[in-house]
């Protein structure tokens, strides 16, 4: 079967949710379009082996979202990579969406607006400054839900395989290419759990801090370092789950 759409999901230690995560993707307008690819960093393959689709493609790559994500670019058949973090949800018209999108020539790839499943009013105010951000630096992180054209994001060199960082430093080259990404005003629902976990005020000051020194040059694995050091970090991912 020829798909439009391929979407790849990384995973580590998400058995518990990823058979939901499969469901609601099957509910989505256009998904009949669409590949579902589940990359798992985990050599014990525990959350690929609680998927209880058979439909769904299934690998096993190296720990790191850029090697997972690339993994999944490589087995992927749709002419659009749509790079999906396990705890983020679509709305209903969001493939339909991205199709309309990249339907025009100048366009390789984009993302959607941050929304955060809680009712907590210091998320509407992260919510907001994401919204801000994006537009002002039209600079979408990975739990904005990242899509690109298939064929640019192999001629772009894909993900850099590095510890953090990933999602900046792959919307960073393509900016630098001088090729045209969007954002499209409807959002995503991504799970507060990092930001609950680690404390809101904290969690955000440290990964401002964390992408500042990005861009001025301090290695990934450096700041990886930091990241996992620091005394509040579970142990699921060295990334940050946003940036603001």
């Amino acid at each position: 079967m020829k798909y439009q759409l391929s979407i790849i999901i990384p995973v580590l230690g998400e058995s518990s949710t990823i058979n939901q995560t499969i469901e609601h993707l099957y509910h989505l307008k256009f998904s009949q379009h669409a590949e579902i690819i589940v990359i798992d960093g985990n050599p014990q393959m525990d959350t690929i082996q609680a998927i209880t689709d058979s439909c769904v493609k299934k690998e096993v790559a190296k720990k790191g979202r850029g090697s997972q994500m690339n993994k999944g670019a490589d087995i992927a058949k749709g002419d659009i990579l749509i790079f999906l973090h396990a705890d983020t949800t679509m709305e209903h018209h969001a493939l339909e969406r991205i199709l309309n999108t990249l339907h025009h020539q100048h366009v390789v790839g984009g993302a959607f607006d941050l929304g955060i499943r809680s009712q907590k009013v210091v998320f509407r105010i992260i919510e907001k400054v994401v919204f801000i951000r994006s537009r002002i630096m039209n600079m979408p992180y990975g739990d904005q839900v990242i899509f690109i054209k298939r064929k640019f994001f192999h001629q772009i060199g894909g993900f850099r395989e590095i510890p953090i960082m990933e999602d900046v430093d792959l919307i960073r080259r393509i900016k630098n290419s001088g090729e045209k990404i969007t954002i499209i005003s409807s959002k995503v629902q991504t799970s507060p759990r990092r930001w609950e976990r680690e404390g809101i005020l904290y969690c955000t000051v440290r990964n401002w801090m964390l992408v500042s020194l990005f861009f001025i040059g301090v290695s990934p694995a450096i700041l990886a370092r930091f990241y996992k050091e620091t005394p509040s970090m579970p142990t699921r991912r060295v990334e940050p789950k946003s940036i603001l």
